[in-house]
């Protein structure tokens, strides 16, 4: 009977260990774009993502990952850039940038540790994932990770990917 009881105790304690160890993981509600609306380092990809017409898109069930290039970011292209690409002429090659920040599914950090990966994106190319050394996508690093949506996660990165 102790036996039984010490295991039972055990199995409790390693389930609750679990859930509060993935407690940090869980999201408030807020979609990607309500989290990236409310956040000023990402006013340029939210106006970049209304002028895609992606909002419903990415307010979806999803899941999705998205590598999120700050306002410096875009800031970092040829003088421009930025402006021509929101031109409603434009939408297509501004769809086509921004859906190749798109990975479907979830995917966390801990997920990419130490691989390196060829992944699809939803505009259809793939981007290139190392793990080995922190994470960078392409030529861009995450600098912050797991941004926990409703509908995916959000990596945050340093540079615009261009496919």
């Amino acid at each position: 009977m102790n036996r039984r009881f010490a295991i039972r105790t055990f199995a409790a304690l390693g389930v609750a260990a679990f859930a509060a160890a993935c407690a940090p993981m869980m999201d408030n509600g807020d979609d990607i774009v309500d989290i990236a609306a409310s956040n000023d380092d990402f006013s340029t990809l939210v106006a970049a993502v209304q002028a895609a017409d992606l909002v419903d898109t990415l307010k979806s069930d999803g899941p999705f990952t998205v590598f999120a290039p700050t306002n410096a970011a875009f800031a970092a292209l040829p003088e421009g850039t930025v402006e021509n690409l929101l031109k409603p002429e434009n939408k297509d090659q501004l769809v086509s940038i921004l859906t190749y920040h798109v990975v479907p599914g979830a995917v966390t950090s801990d997920q990419l540790a130490g691989k390196r990966l060829s992944v699809a994106t939803v505009e259809g190319s793939k981007v290139h994932i190392n793990g080995t050394n922190g994470v960078t996508v392409e030529a861009a690093t995450v600098t912050t990770a797991d941004i926990m949506a409703s509908n995916g996660v959000i990596h945050v990165i340093d540079a615009v990917l261009l496919p």
